[in-house]
Formats: structure tokens, C-alpha cells, sequence
């Protein structure tokens, strides 16, 4: 059986020896395939609706067409509008669910040396009936809860140290605490996190021709998270049901997938089975937030339900 609610530290994961050190396989239960999805329970799902007091709702899903060109060797979709005598059918073709605002499900980051979470293996990522840690799995649930969102963007120009989001500028949890303790911000255990590095809002103002360059090179520079153990150490810690920013892999960039110290999502989906949204539109969130000093809500989203997806559109709502 899972279990969500024992909060064992993230330095003694793994510590028995019968999963690997840092994995928290056998606290969510070995036939888990929610990961920190779970953490969502009613009463953390309720805690979220009772912050909806304005009515405010907010789109944190970016345009399906952007970023364009398509970043990671993934192709911007072909929209085919059909027409015939009662109206109009859409046709999707060359569609990535993860072009643009996206979730990562479980089964999009296999670790160099354990595997997939829970140790599977590629032959049990088949997308057919029996198929494991596929995005239906969040989808069939909804991912539904408690928000809080860290402006960082606003936080570092507040301190006079702009962060720039065309560079592989790290931003550590240290300075997520001095973020949230600035806006006086509570980060509970079942919280869905929202980090804003004004990273849309930045390629929103480049030219084609650093857009081309960055849907050429996987390589590409961009702000994010350290990629430190320091930081998976703090999201488990933390107790976070989901994270998700404004970039484009959450960590900074360029990172290494050749190496399991290189790249955070190793540490982060297949060991912690953390759920990691990336693109996320939080620009305009961000500024209702700065305008009435309130850095928390309702948050809703909607994966598709795909069988064994790697991942989804965010399809997310905030409320507040």
C-alpha cells in the first residue's frame, strides 16, 4: 500500500538497502505509480478550494504554437481546420503534448543506472493495457490542490541581481526560502510550487534568429533551478505534490544526460517520482499576486488521458 503521509528525510532514503539510496520507492509503496501526485489528498485538495475568495481564475497554459520553433528536436503541430455542412472538425498532425506548457509523467526520464521509477525497465513503458507510469495515471485523478507561487523574477530584481534568463543562471533554494519569506509566502506539505523565472516573459522578446538558435542546439543555455543534490534534497523535503516553472526543464541549462550528477531530472522523477511541469504561463498570476500580496490559491489541472503517455499539456487553471 502507498503511503503519503509518512515524511521520511530525504537523507535517509534508500538507507535499508533494499531500494536505491535517495529513491523514495518503498515510502509511497512499491506498487505506487503516483509519486508525489498522491500527497494530494481531500482534505489537502480542500485546503486549496477555501483560498478561492475573488473569483479570479488564470490560464497558466502558453500557447500550443510557442515556443516556435520547437525546442528538444520536437516539431511545432500542423492545425488543420476541416470544413463540412454543419460546421468544423480540427485535425492535429505532428502534435508533441509537450511542445509548450507540459507536464513530464513518470515514465519520461529513465535514471543511467535504476531505471524508470519504481526500478521499471524500458519493456514495461509500452502505451498498451498493462503498460506503467503513464500520464493516465495523474490524468484519471486530476491534479488538484493548494498553489504557492515563488516570483523569483521579481525577488532578484528586488535584490539587485536581475536573473538572466538566456544564460545558464542557477537559482538555488536558498534563495526560493529568502523568495517566499519576501512575500511571506507558508509552503505546506501537499503543496503544488510554482517558481516564475521570467523566462517567457523573456523569449517572448527575442528575435527569430535567437529563437532558431536555441530549437537548433538541445545544448542551449537558459535559466532554472541548481542542479544540485541540495536542490532535490529541498523538494522532497518539502513535501511538494508537484513543482513547475516558466522554463523550459525547470533545472538550468545546458545540462549533462550522460551523467546522473548532471542532469536534476534524474534525482527528481525517477528516484522522488517529483512531479515536474515546465513552460508554465505565470506572468500574469504573477502580477495579480504582486498587485493584492496574496502568493497562494487554488490550483487545477487536467493532464490528458493518454495510456502510457510520457506527458501532457498542462491544461492547468489558478484560482483565487
Amino acid at each position: 500500500m502507498s503511503n503519503f503521509e509518512t515524511r521520511i528525510p530525504y537523507d535517509q532514503l534508500g538507507l535499508e538497502g533494499s531500494v536505491p539510496a535517495g529513491s523514495s520507492w518503498n515510502v509511497y509503496g512499491r506498487d505506487d505509480q503516483l509519486g508525489s501526485v498522491g500527497l494530494l489528498t481531500p482534505e489537502r485538495v480542500l485546503s486549496g478550494v477555501a483560498l478561492v475568495s475573488k473569483g479570479a481564475v488564470f490560464s497558466l497554459n502558453w500557447s500550443l504554437d510557442l515556443p516556435n520553433p520547437a525546442l528538444f528536436g520536437r516539431r511545432n503541430m500542423q492545425h488543420t481546420i476541416n470544413f463540412d455542412s454543419s460546421g468544423t472538425d480540427d485535425m492535429y498532425e505532428g502534435f508533441f503534448p509537450q511542445c509548450s506548457s507540459q507536464w513530464d509523467s513518470l515514465s519520461h526520464i529513465r535514471h543511467p543506472v535504476h531505471g524508470f521509477y519504481q526500478g521499471f525497465q524500458e519493456h514495461d513503458i509500452t502505451g498498451l493495457p498493462g503498460t506503467r507510469l503513464g500520464i493516465e495515471n495523474w490524468a484519471t485523478r486530476g491534479i488538484v490542490g493548494r498553489f504557492v507561487l515563488a516570483d523569483l523574477a521579481r525577488f532578484r530584481q528586488a535584490v539587485g541581481r536581475p536573473i538572466q534568463p538566456g544564460y545558464p543562471d542557477p537559482i538555488t533554494v536558498a534563495e526560493i526560502d529568502a523568495c517566499l519569506a519576501r512575500q511571506k509566502s507558508k509552503l505546506n506539505i501537499g503543496d503544488i510550487l510554482l517558481l516564475r523565472f521570467g523566462w517567457i516573459q523573456w523569449y517572448e522578446s527575442v528575435d527569430s534568429a535567437t529563437r532558431e538558435q536555441m530549437a537548433t542546439d538541445d545544448q542551449f543555455a537558459a535559466c532554472g533551478l541548481s542542479r544540485s543534490e541540495e536542490t532535490a534534497r529541498w523538494i522532497w523535503n518539502k513535501g511538494v505534490a508537484a513543482v513547475a516553472g516558466d522554463n523550459p526543464a525547470l533545472e538550468v541549462q545546458p545540462f549533462d544526460s550522460t551523467d546522473a550528477d548532471g542532469f536534476l531530472h534524474y534525482r527528481l522523477i525517477p528516484m522522488l517520482g517529483t512531479a515536474i511541469g515546465e513552460m508554465f504561463a505565470l506572468d500574469a498570476l504573477a502580477a495579480d499576486c504582486e498587485e493584492d500580496g496574496r502568493y497562494e490559491g487554488m490550483f487545477v489541472s487536467a493532464p490528458l488521458n493518454k495510456l502510457g503517455g510520457s506527458g501532457s499539456t498542462a491544461n492547468a487553471l489558478a484560482l483565487k
